[in-house]
This record gives C-alpha cells, sequence and structure tokens, in this order.
C-alpha cells in the first residue's frame, strides 16, 4: 500500500520539495523542524510541496499584500486622520464651547411693563425696575375661584392669567378683575403660564401642556406626558420648555406641540426651566441641577447637591438656586470632563488611602451657603450684587461677593412662596396669610397685606400691582 508520494513518483528531488510556514509563509527545505524564519509552529505536520506549487503561492500571496498594503496606507494615511478628526471634533461637541457653542439668542423677557411668564423672564430673576409705581398696600380688587389657588399670576396686555386647582385657567381683567374667559383641564392647574405671541401655555396635573389663544381662551393645542405638569414653560425662539414628573424635561415646537427634543434625568422635574444664553437650566429631585444646550438638548453639566424643586435663577453666567436648606451658585459656564462620576469616585477613594492629593471641587460649584433648619424650595432673586431669598419663615439678602448673610426678615409663617424685586421693594407671601413689603437696602417692613389666607404662590409685580393667590382661592390686585 503506497501512503504517500515520493520524491521520485512526483518527479522531484528531495531539495525541490519545501513546507511552507503556516506563520510567516516562508519556505523551508524538507526535514526542518521549525520554521527557521519565524521559529515559530512546529513543520512536522505540513505537507510538503513542489518549486513549481511555491513559485506559484509566492506570486498570489504578493498580490495579496499588494492589495493589503494599498488598504493599510489607506487606513493609516486617511483612515487615521480621519479618526483623529473625529475624535477632536467629539472632544469639541460635547466638552467644549469652541466651535458647537449654544446660540446666545435664545433669549426672551416680557415687555415693559409687564410680567408675561413666570418671574418675569426666561431667566427667572424675579426682579424688574419698568415701573416707578411703588404700591402702598391698599386692595384694588380681589377674584375667587373655586379651590385652592397654587399657581403664580402673569399680567400681559391687561389681562392676569392664572390657574387653579379647580382645574381652570382664568384670564382676568386686570383692570377690575372681571373674568373674561376660562379654559377647564382634566386636573389642578399649579404650573404658572407664560403668554407670548399671543398664546398662553401652561401645565396640569393630567400630565398635559396647554397652547391656548390668549384673547379667547381657545386650545391650539396641548401633548400629554402621561404625568403630572407643576413646573412653568420657558418659551424661546419658537421652543417651549418645560418639565414632568415623568423625569423627562421637553422642548416643543411653540406653533403646533411636536417634539423637537426631550431630556431624561432621574428624577421628576418640579422646577421651572431657565433659558439664558442658549443654555437651559433646570432642577430635578434626583438631587442635581441641570445644563443643556436650549437648541438641541446636548448635555452640558450636572450639580449634584441636594433635592433642586427651586426654579434656577441666572444672571449673566452665574446661576443661583435653593437645594432645600442651602442657596447654591453655580458657574453656568461649567462643564462636565469625560468620565467625571466614576474618576471622582475612585479618586476619592485614593485621596482616603493617602495615595493621590485631593479631588478638584465639585463642577460647576462656586460656593452653597445655608439658610435655615428647614428645606427651602423657592427660588432666589438677584439684583445690584445681591441675593434675595427665602427659607422657614425668614426673607434673606445675601451678598453675593462675601457669601455673607446681611439681613433677615421675619414673617409670621413658613414661606413657600417665592419673593419678588421691584424698585428697591422686596415683595414675599408667607402662609401666615400675608403678603409684605420689605425694604431691600435695610430689610425692614414697608407694610403687609393681610390676605387672609396661607400663600404658596408667589407674587408678582406689573405695572405698580402686585398680584397674591392664597390657598383659600383668592386673587387679590393690590395697589
Amino acid at each position: 500500500m503506497t501512503t504517500g508520494a515520493s520524491p521520485e513518483n512526483r518527479g522531484e528531488t528531495q531539495d525541490q520539495l519545501w513546507l511552507l510556514c503556516p506563520i510567516c509563509k516562508n519556505p523551508n527545505p524538507t526535514g526542518t523542524l521549525h520554521c527557521k524564519h519565524c521559529w515559530g509552529p512546529s513543520l512536522y505536520a505540513v505537507e510538503p510541496i513542489t518549486s513549481a506549487e511555491l513559485a506559484a503561492f509566492q506570486q498570489s500571496y504578493r498580490q495579496k499584500q499588494k492589495k493589503y498594503g494599498v488598504l493599510r496606507n489607506l487606513l493609516v494615511y486617511v483612515g487615521a486622520p480621519l479618526l483623529i478628526v473625529a475624535g477632536i471634533m467629539f472632544w469639541l461637541y460635547n466638552f467644549t464651547d469652541f466651535i458647537f457653542a449654544p446660540p446666545a439668542r435664545l433669549n426672551s423677557a416680557s415687555f415693559p411693563g409687564e410680567a408675561a411668564m413666570y418671574r418675569y423672564d426666561l431667566g427667572r430673576n424675579g426682579a424688574t425696575s419698568l415701573s416707578a409705581v411703588i404700591p402702598s398696600g391698599e386692595l384694588k380688587w380681589s377674584f375667587q375661584a373655586q379651590a385652592p389657588i397654587l399657581s403664580t399670576p402673569v399680567a400681559v396686555n391687561d389681562t392676569v392669567y392664572i390657574g387653579s386647582n379647580d382645574g381652570y385657567l382664568y384670564a382676568l381683567d386686570a383692570a377690575t378683575g372681571d373674568l373674561r374667559w376660562k379654559f377647564k383641564t382634566g386636573s389642578w392647574v399649579e404650573s404658572s403660564p407664560a403668554v407670548v405671541n399671543g398664546i398662553v401655555y401652561f401645565g396640569s396635573n393630567d400630565g398635559k401642556l396647554y397652547a391656548l389663544d390668549a384673547a379667547t381662551g381657545h386650545e391650539f393645542w396641548h401633548y400629554d406626558t402621561g404625568r403630572t405638569v407643576k413646573s412653568s414653560p420657558a418659551v424661546a425662539d419658537g421652543i417651549v420648555y418645560f418639565g414632568s414628573f415623568d423625569n423627562f424635561l421637553y422642548a416643543l415646537d411653540a406653533r403646533t406641540g411636536a417634539v423637537a427634543w426631550k431630556y431624561a434625568t432621574g428624577g421628576y422635574v418640579y422646577s421651572s426651566p431657565v433659558v439664558a444664553n442658549g443654555i437651559v437650566y433646570f432642577g430635578s429631585n434626583d438631587n442635581s441641577c441641570y445644563a443643556l444646550n436650549a437648541s438641541d438638548g446636548r448635555f452640558r453639566v450636572k450639580l449634584t447637591h441636594r433635592e433642586v424643586l427651586s426654579s434656577p435663577s441666572v444672571n449673566g453666567d452665574t446661576v443661583y438656586f435653593n437645594s432645600q436648606r442651602y442657596l447654591v451658585v453655580m458657574d453656568g459656564k461649567a462643564r462636565n470632563w469625560p468620565m467625571e462620576k466614576p474618576i471622582r469616585y475612585w479618586w476619592g477613594r485614593l485621596y482616603l488611602a493617602r495615595i493621590v492629593p485631593p479631588p478638584p471641587g465639585m463642577t460647576g460649584l462656586l460656593w452653597a451657603t445655608r439658610l435655615s433648619y428647614g428645606n427651602t424650595n423657592t427660588s432666589p432673586v438677584y439684583a445690584d450684587g445681591n441675593i434675595y431669598t427665602t427659607g422657614d419663615n425668614r426673607v434673606y439678602q445675601i451678598e453675593d461677593e462675601t457669601y455673607k448673610i446681611t439681613w433677615t426678615f421675619t414673617t409670621g409663617g413658613y414661606m413657600e412662596a417665592s419673593p419678588c424685586l421691584a424698585n428697591g421693594v422686596v415683595f414675599a407671601g408667607s402662609r401666615d396669610g400675608k403678603l409684605y413689603a420689605i425694604d431691600a437696602d435695610n430689610g425692614e417692613k414697608i407694610w403687609d397685606f393681610n390676605a387672609a389666607g396661607p400663600i404658596h404662590g408667589s407674587p408678582t409685580y406689573a405695572k405698580g400691582v402686585v398680584y397674591v393667590a392664597t390657598e383659600n382661592g383668592t386673587l387679590y390686585a393690590v395697589k
């Protein structure tokens, strides 16, 4: 029995047979135990080939190597630069404002003398000096709803808009308090409305954001999030921003209600968003304040402190918000570094083990100061180098440069309403049923107005009148 071809049978001599290395593809004379070129595999089981077969293989192998060489050159000289450019663009897009800066045009405010949205403008600053008239604390008119009012009123085009727990949004004559129209939703209306380009936008606890004709109350559209909407909307450059208890911040087309983008947080969004310099700021009960690019929702920074139900207030590039017992001040232009959370975690562990120096401060945090021993979820006011806010039953003035409390004013009840500032006077409502007018310079009371019911929603100043509502369901116009 013949078990294999001999050199004589194949017409070849021993010197004309070769063992081809399966690794480096180089030929070795028959009888070689290991490849003499790469000293890699054993050649014991390799089938010998003839010189002609070797020549044909080497020609085919050279052609393949030439093709691989062209591909390799493309990858090295074209693919690698493209990959580097893509990496640079990814870095610039996600972690810098060098090219992809947020559009600074994304800002808006109420017209002079009006308060067309919650806390006057998209900066939610709560301060205005558009009218020189200072109210004296006298009742101009009152309006009675059918349930408690937790919403904050807005005043525009001689009309006051406010929501109530009876499920209605009301439009009232600013001069008399007479009802112009009302619109029924499916639940409480705690969200404060925003009026832009003749449309009033507001949320309801039925999970919907509504867009109505500001003159008639006719519904243009609504968007259903499926969960409670207490957040007051902000409108800028044709986009409506608001939060929902489904944990999302939404950006909708102001004309159609179509979703432009939405961003998921780790908790419900009670906070009313702020839009300033092309950035949208808002808080979440996942203990964080977020900053996103307002045009596309691209993430910028997440500052984790404590539960943030407060609506931020923006002055220039600085953001102010209350976080439970603290006033927190954040750099509005800050950006988280890549993989910051896990890196900071392990950096902290190594620091505790005395292996590395302490980690840098929390990204975006400028400073924070404790206000009270109870939670404060109200929104601060910034004006002329000072911050005005509330905590427990007190109103505070804090100097921005020194972080020090310069005066406090004590009321007779817990304060859930954010203050507002107009012409050097701080207006603040308390659960003791009083609206207070306080001198912003020294913290002295100018007057108080007995609203005969706990005040939850923030007071609003417009054209010399302060509007404030109570949990008894009464809206007051105080002149």
